[in-house]
C-alpha cells in the first residue's frame, strides 16, 4: 500500500435515505483516525450543486489525491463524482465509490447500529484498496456510421427512419416477407379509432424508398461479432424464388396458383397461395414461393406462375444468399406475440371455433381480412349477436404470466366498439377484474364505450368456457356486485391474451450475448428508469416491446429514444473505452485458455506470442466483470484498480 496517499473522504446522508439509518457522525469521527486520511466531511446532498462544489474546493485545499466517496450507486452517481475530480485537477479513476444506501441503509433500516457498522467496514475497505489505485485513461476508437435495425414492425420502422434522416446507412432486417409487423394486422388503433394500416402504410413505403435505408426483408441475422462501433454482421436472405429486380408486382403469379396453405397474418382464420405477398399493402411488393405448399417443389408439376409471369421473374434455381456488413450500431426491434391461450384450458380456446383471440378480431374486423370487414363467428358462419370478450387471458395470473399486457384493457373497449360499429344490435360482455385505462385520452374512450348501448362490463373473471350442442357458448364467472354466479350464452367469445416476446428473441439474445430474459422472455434493459432502451453491452439498443408490453405511442417513443442513442453516438464517430479492464500478465500466463470459455463478452483470445500460447483482452469489448480473473489457474489476470493484493487488503480490513 502506498503510505505517502493522501485520501479524501465524503460522506453523504442522502436526506434521510442514509442519514436516517446511518450515524453519520460517529463515521466521520471514526474515519478521522485512520493515518493518510487529510480530509473527512459530510453533506446532506453530496449530489448536489453546493455538495459537488464542496467536494471540488475540499481536494483542492487539502491536496488530497485519492477521494473515497460514501454514497448512493456507482451506476447514477460515479460520472459524477468522476467529473467531479476531473474539475479538481485528479484523474477520475482516483475514486473509490462505497454504496452505503442500497447496501446498508435500505437493507438494514431497523438496525441502526449494524447498519453503521457496516458502513464503517466498508468505508474502511475502500480507503485500503483506494492506496494502490492508479491513473486511467481512456482509449479512442473508431466508429463505423452506419447502424443494424432488426426487426420492421413500428418500433424497427420508427427507429430506422430517425436514423436515416439524421444521414447515416441503416440496414433494416426483416424476417417476415413484408415490414409491418404486428401493427398491420390491426384494424385501428386505440383511443383514437385511426386506421392503423393507414398510419403504417406511408411509414412503410418511405422506409422502402429512403436513399439512406437497406431493407432487408425475409432475411435473418445469423452472426454478429465485434465492439461497439464496429459490429461485423451476417444476414441470411432467404430465396423468394421470385426476382427482385424484375418483379413488377402485378401479381398474376397468385392469381393463378392452385396451391393453398393456412394464412399466417390472418392468424390461422383462412388460407393463402403457395405464392403469395401477406397483406395488399405489404412492402416490397413481390410474392414469395413457399415451398412447403407448391406443388412444384412437392411434386415437380404446375409452374404456373413462371408460364404466366409478364416480367419473367419467377426464378425457381434461388438459392440463400448471406449478406456481410459493417455497422456501428444495433437496435434490437422484434417485437410480441400473443400467448398461446390454449395454455389456459378453462376458455376452450382451440377446441371450439368460435372462441377468438383479439388479433384474429382484429382480422375479422379488417377489411382485407378473411372475411373483408364482416364480423362472422367462425364455427357459426353467421353474424353473432352476443359476444363476450374476456380481459387478462394469460395475463396478471400466476399460473402464466404474472405481469399485465398493459393492452388488453383498451383492446376489449376497442373490440368492443368494433362489434358495435359493425352489428348495431349485437350485446357485448365484458369480463374483467378492473380496467386499466392510464395512457393518455384512455379514461375518455372507457367512458365513451361504457355508454353504448349493449355494452355490458361484468367485474369479475370468467371461471370457464363451455361449449353448447347448438354451437353456442356458456360462459360462467362470478358477479362480486350480486355476490353469485353467473352464465350468460354467447355466439362468440374474444380472448384478451398475455404478450410475451417473440419467437427468436431468444436466438438474438444469445447472437448479441446480452444475458438473461424475463419471465415473458423479454430483452432487460440496463436500468428501467435511466437506461431504458440500452442493454448491458455497449452499442446495442432495444426499443417496443422486444423489452416488455406496451402500446403503439410508448412503442414509437421508445424507437426514436433508441435512434437518439445511435445517432449521438455515430455522430460523435468515435467511442471511449473504459478503463476498468482485465490485464494479463503474459510471464505468468499459460494459455490454457480457461477465461476465453468463462468470458460472456468474447473479450479474451488465445493467441500465439513468441512461440507460446497467451491470452490478449479486447478492451473494447471488456466490460471488466472479473469472470476471467477468478477462473485462472494461473493467477495471470487481474482488473486495472482492483487487483489482487487491493481485494486481499479490503478483505482484511472487513474481517480486522
Amino acid at each position: 500500500m502506498d503510505s505517502r496517499a493522501k485520501i479524501a473522504v465524503f460522506v453523504c446522508h442522502c436526506g434521510t435515505n442514509i442519514g436516517g439509518v446511518i450515524d453519520i457522525s460517529k463515521i466521520v469521527e471514526n474515519i478521522k483516525k485512520i493515518p493518510n486520511i487529510v480530509v473527512v466531511q459530510d453533506h446532506r446532498f453530496l449530489c448536489s450543486t453546493d455538495g459537488v462544489e464542496t467536494m471540488i474546493n475540499n481536494i483542492k485545499t487539502s491536496n488530497a489525491d485519492r477521494v473515497v466517496v460514501a454514497a448512493c450507486s456507482f451506476r447514477t452517481h460515479e460520472p459524477l463524482f468522476q467529473e467531479a475530480l476531473h474539475r479538481a485537477g485528479l484523474n477520475p479513476y482516483l475514486l473509490e465509490l462505497v454504496n452505503v444506501r442500497e447496501l446498508c441503509s435500505w437493507v438494514h433500516e431497523n438496525e441502526r447500529d449494524r447498519a453503521t457498522e457496516k458502513a464503517l467496514k466498508m468505508i474502511r475497505a475502500a480507503i485500503m484498496k483506494i492506496q494502490d489505485n492508479q491513473p486511467l485513461e481512456r482509449r479512442k476508437l473508431p466508429v463505423t456510421p452506419a447502424a443494424l435495425v432488426i426487426g420492421g414492425g413500428i418500433a424497427g420502422i420508427r427507429a430506422a427512419l430517425d436514423i436515416a434522416e439524421a444521414g447515416f446507412t441503416v440496414y433494416l432486417v426483416e424476417k417476415e416477407p413484408s415490414i409491418g409487423g404486428n401493427m398491420a394486422k390491426l384494424d385501428k388503433t386505440f383511443p383514437t379509432l385511426d386506421c392503423s394500416i393507414c398510419i403504417l402504410g406511408p411509414l412503410m413505403n418511405i422506409v422502402a424508398h429512403h436513399p439512406n435505408i437497406k431493407l432487408y426483408t425475409y432475411s435473418e441475422v445469423i452472426s454478429i461479432n465485434g465492439r461497439v462501433g464496429d459490429f461485423s454482421v451476417k444476414i441470411l436472405k432467404k430465396p423468394r424464388y421470385v426476382r427482385e429486380d424484375l418483379c413488377r408486382g402485378c401479381l398474376i403469379c397468385i392469381a393463378k396458383c392452385p396451391g393453398k396453405a393456412v394464412d399466417e397474418f390472418n392468424m390461422g382464420l383462412s388460407h393463402r397461395k403457395a405464392i403469395y405477398v401477406p397483406f395488399p399493402q405489404s412492402v416490397p411488393r413481390i410474392p414469395v414461393i413457399d415451398t412447403a405448399s407448391c406443388l412444384y417443389f412437392q411434386k415437380g408439376i404446375c409452374r404456373a406462375c413462371e408460364k404466366l409471369c409478364p416480367a419473367n421473374a419467377i426464378d425457381f434455381n434461388q438459392k440463400e444468399e448471406v449478406v456481410e456488413i459493417k455497422v456501428g450500431a444495433i437496435v434490437v426491434a422484434t417485437g410480441f406475440e400473443e400467448y398461446n391461450v390454449s395454455q389456459v384450458y378453462e376458455y376452450g380456446y382451440s377446441r371450439y371455433p368460435n372462441i377468438v383471440t383479439g388479433l384474429q378480431l382484429e382480422r375479422l374486423a379488417s377489411s382485407y381480412g378473411p372475411t373483408e370487414g364482416r364480423l362472422i363467428a367462425p364455427g357459426l358462419d353467421r353474424e353473432p349477436r352476443r359476444i363476450a370478450i374476456i380481459n387478462c387471458v394469460g395475463s396478471r395470473d400466476e399460473r402464466y404470466l404474472p405481469y399485465c399486457c398493459r393492452v388488453g384493457c383498451m383492446a376489449s373497449l376497442k373490440h368492443a366498439w368494433y362489434i358495435k360499429h359493425l352489428i348495431p344490435e349485437a350485446e357485448v360482455f365484458i369480463f374483467a377484474d378492473e380496467v386499466r385505462a392510464s395512457g393518455k385520452g384512455f379514461e375518455e374512450f372507457y367512458r365513451r364505450v361504457r355508454l353504448l348501448p349493449g355494452v355490458y362490463i361484468v367485474k369479475g373473471k370468467a371461471s370457464e368456457v363451455r361449449g353448447d350442442p347448438n354451437g353456442t357458448l356458456t360462459i360462467k364467472a362470478f358477479d362480486p356486485a350480486i355476490s353469485s354466479e353467473i352464465a350468460i350464452t354467447v355466439d362468440l367469445v374474444v380472448l384478451e391474451a398475455g404478450i410475451v416476446a417473440s419467437r427468436g428473441t431468444e436466438s438474438i439474445k444469445n447472437l448479441l450475448k446480452l444475458g438473461a430474459l424475463n419471465s415473458g422472455g423479454f430483452l432487460i434493459e440496463l436500468h428501467p428508469k435511466l437506461n431504458p432502451v440500452e442493454t448491458s453491452v455497449d452499442g446495442i439498443y432495444i426499443c417496443g416491446a422486444v423489452s416488455g408490453p406496451k402500446d403503439i405511442p410508448d412503442t414509437v417513443a421508445q424507437a426514436s429514444a433508441a435512434a437518439s442513442k445511435v445517432i449521438s453516438l455515430l455522430s460523435r464517430g468515435y467511442i471511449e473505452t473504459q478503463p476498468y479492464i482485465a490485464i494479463v500478465d503474459e510471464s505468468r500466463c499459460s494459455g490454457c485458455g480457461v477465461c476465453a470459455s468463462v468470458c460472456d463478452y468474447s473479450a479474451i483470445k488465445i493467441v500465439k506470442k513468441k512461440e507460446r500460447n497467451v491470452a490478449i483482452v479486447d478492451e473494447a469489448l471488456c466490460k471488466g466483470c472479473g469472470a476471467c480473473v477468478g477462473s485462472c489457474p494461473s493467477r495471470a489476470i487481474e482488473i486495472a484498480n482492483l487487483k489482487l493484493n487491493q481485494i486481499d487488503a479490503m478483505v482484511a480490513e472487513i474481517l480486522r
